[in-house]
């Protein structure tokens, strides 16, 4: 790691961060490389190296990220709301969730290779923000609706969000292969997929 103040070092890193986040729109894993992320960026490849040693761990501070941008929207609603009815909070929790798609995206990624192919400090620091997620919304069932078993909803949760994404987005092939597998197939919104799955786990939950 080069020498420099631990916010020039976040900065750059963020820099990097956000080029693979950009190209992620539009390109796929397996297409984007450290040099592809490097044109994006105002470093070369070389001195990507210096940050991230693979693009394994550029992801993964990727998703990091959304984790824990989704955490300060869980911890927000907890402190905004002293109390949620079952819908308020499902429509709420489906519209965080809608708006990091990205997230849902990289859910659906291999993370074992990800994390395989990350050095530990990398993968503790994903970790952490993973935990901070898991955290935020424990906080918000236990608030909200203390009858519940929370680490169920958490346990059921958190493993469900692996599939949202393809279930709710796909691209044109995926679309023509599924019409000519004859599958009675009807794709669904993020929202709808989402609300659906907490009102389910609340159950009887107003």
């Amino acid at each position: 790691m080069p020498k420099g103040s631990p916010e020039l070092t976040a900065s750059r890193k963020s820099e990097i961060v956000s080029a693979c986040e950009k190209l992620y729109q539009t390109m796929s894993f397996k297409e984007i490389t450290l040099k592809e992320i490097s044109v994006e960026t105002s470093f070369s490849r070389p001195s990507i190296y210096n940050y991230f040693q693979t693009k394994e761990e550029i992801f993964l501070a990727l998703m990091q990220r959304e984790y824990e941008l989704w955490a300060e929207e869980m911890n927000e609603l907890a402190k905004k709301n002293e109390t949620m009815s079952a819908d308020s909070f499902a429509s709420s929790l489906a519209h965080s969730l809608e708006n990091h798609e990205q997230l849902l995206k990289l859910l659906a990624m291999n993370h074992y290779d990800m994390e395989e192919n990350s050095r530990p400090e990398r993968l503790t620091e994903f970790k952490v923000a993973y935990g901070a997620s898991l955290d935020a919304v424990r906080a918000c069932v236990r608030k909200f609706f203390p009858d519940i078993d929370c680490e169920r909803f958490i346990f059921v949760f958190f493993p469900f969000l692996f599939g949202v994404y393809p279930y709710s987005v796909a691209t044109q092939k995926q679309l023509d292969a599924m019409r000519d597998a004859n599958m009675d197939f009807k794709m669904h919104s993020i929202y709808e997929i989402i609300y659906s799955c907490v009102i389910q786990l609340l159950g009887g939950a107003k």
